[in-house]
């Protein structure tokens, strides 16, 4: 009998780019490819399910029995492979041991000298805790408190500090810069710290502009400018112009009106300006936002915590939100003595080999969108393993349900995708039908072809998404095979 078994949602919901798919969504000023047809689950072993696909490079992958901790099967399982996003569940059990799950950030606004007559007698500080989920009405929310104090005026500078955790000014140096997947980290973030570009079309030209959008408030931004140029190519280009963030897009590629998330480098100064902007329209009148070098000290007139940390990590799985990665991934590191981003990924490498027992772990990251990150199928399934249960990993994945001629069977999958171009990988636990618990990874590379991408190939390269496409479909023909050969 043809056995057709899939994954509802491995082919779109869960296997999302793992680059960027933050909360915050947006339309691109490019049109869309056709989306490839998919082709019909192929007979016999895994290694035939592998040259089905047609991906070159390598596929490994490594099921083991989640009870026992034996591997069932493999391919290839102790070859370094690069892992993508789903480095973010190391990352997850990296920050849970060292911040505990219930680990919130705290964004404060401090006061330098007392409040007399409506006035701060000194300087308003906006300090950043290192919160990756910081909003734009979590801002306005600190902004109204203020005001409920009365507080209307500063007598000294408006200052925002982000010390708390260490600036870099973008995740990979190799992504284009134009990516809002790949924007500065620092201890004061916002919206992911990305600005929303917009565009409309008004008879022959366009209004433009860019704003800090979110539910309940859409603050224009005026340390990021955009302005229209009349080349065809790059469509994006940025610099850096007096404390501004300017960048010029090609006015050919917009179409008739849309948006698009732009990525921020300095977020301090942004997060700033747009508080500075909230708080103007609860009555408090700021002047520009200067940078502090030096932690504030004073009396705290506001402060919000961020969600828990299990919650805040749950979202970053859903989403494959990389600036969380690496926010989440560097306050583990520094409890660990490590002040620096570029030695953070190496230490998280140490750590898992430590506490887990697995060898030739190499993150260059915390969120895996550097390519390259290394580690082979075998280490990351026995990282799942034997750290997952405890930190009840499972629970912070996306459940993906699993059906056989769209009836639901007692199947459940929990997992994490990981996207870079001409690179697929999927790793978690597969509940099989009979209640048999094992844990998998499965790895595609083809890497060569990944490096021999110019960098305006690199957004959307030619034949990606077709790869890509094959790459979910071999993972759900191995994943429906597992159902049918283990589920006793």
């Amino acid at each position: 009998m043809d056995r057709r078994l899939f994954l509802g949602g491995l082919l779109s919901g869960l296997a999302t780019r793992g680059r960027a798919d933050a909360p915050l969504t947006s339309v691109r000023p490019v049109a869309r490819p056709a989306t490839a047809a998919r082709a019909a689950v192929p007979a016999g072993g895994a290694a035939d399910l592998v040259a089905e696909a047609k991906l070159g490079g390598r596929t490994c992958y490594a099921l083991f029995d989640l009870k026992s901790g034996e591997m069932i099967e493999a391919i290839d399982p102790g070859r370094p492979m690069p892992p993508a996003s789903t480095a973010k569940a190391i990352t997850s059990l990296y920050a849970l041991e060292h911040l505990g799950a219930g680990y919130r950030f705290a964004t404060r606004v401090i006061a330098t000298g007392p409040v007399q007559g409506g006035k701060v007698a000194g300087d308003l500080v906006l300090a950043g805790g290192g919160d990756p989920t910081l909003t734009t009405d979590g801002l306005a929310e600190l902004a109204a408190a203020l005001a409920k104090q009365g507080v209307r005026g500063v007598e000294g500078r408006f200052r925002v500090w982000g010390g708390a955790l260490p600036y870099i000014r973008e995740i990979d140096r190799d992504q284009p810069e134009w990516v809002g997947y790949n924007p500065a980290v620092g201890g004061l973030n916002l919206n992911f710290n990305r600005v929303n570009f917009t565009w409309k079309r008004q008879g022959k030209d366009y209004a433009v502009g860019m704003n800090a959008e979110d539910r309940r408030f859409v603050p224009q931004v005026n340390v990021a400018r955009v302005s229209l140029s009349e080349r065809d190519l790059p469509v994006y280009a940025y610099d850096e112009k007096g404390g501004f963030e300017d960048w010029s897009v090609s006015r050919q590629a917009l179409g008739g009106g849309g948006s698009r998330w732009l990525p921020v480098r300095h977020p301090d100064l942004y997060a700033g300006d747009v508080f500075r902007t909230l708080a103007a329209g609860a009555g408090l009148k700021l002047p520009a936002p200067e940078v502090a070098s030096r932690a504030p000290q004073g009396r705290v007139l506001a402060e919000r915590g961020s969600d828990d940390l299990d919650d805040i990590l749950r979202q970053m799985m859903r989403y494959s939100t990389n600036m969380t990665a690496e926010t989440v991934g560097m306050a583990a590191s520094q409890r660990r003595g490590v002040t620096r981003h570029a030695v953070s990924g190496p230490e998280m490498s140490a750590w898992l080999g430590g506490r887990a027992g697995v060898e030739g772990a190499r993150f260059v990251d915390h969120s895996g969108l550097g390519g390259a990150s290394r580690i082979s199928a075998e280490a990351m399934a026995s990282a799942l393993v034997r750290l997952g249960p405890g930190a009840r990993l499972a629970t912070l994945m996306k459940e993906i349900g699993v059906e056989e001629d769209g009836v639901r069977l007692p199947a459940t999958v929990h997992a994490k995708t990981g996207t870079l171009n001409f690179v697929s990988a999927l790793t978690g636990y597969f509940t099989a039908p009979g209640g048999r618990q094992m844990v998998f990874a499965i790895f595609s590379a083809d890497v060569d072809r990944r490096d021999a991408l110019g960098m305006s190939e690199r957004e959307r390269p030619k034949g990606g998404k077709a790869w890509v496409k094959r790459a979910r479909g071999l993972q759900h023909d191995l994943i429906g095979r597992w159902a049918s050969l283990y589920s006793a």
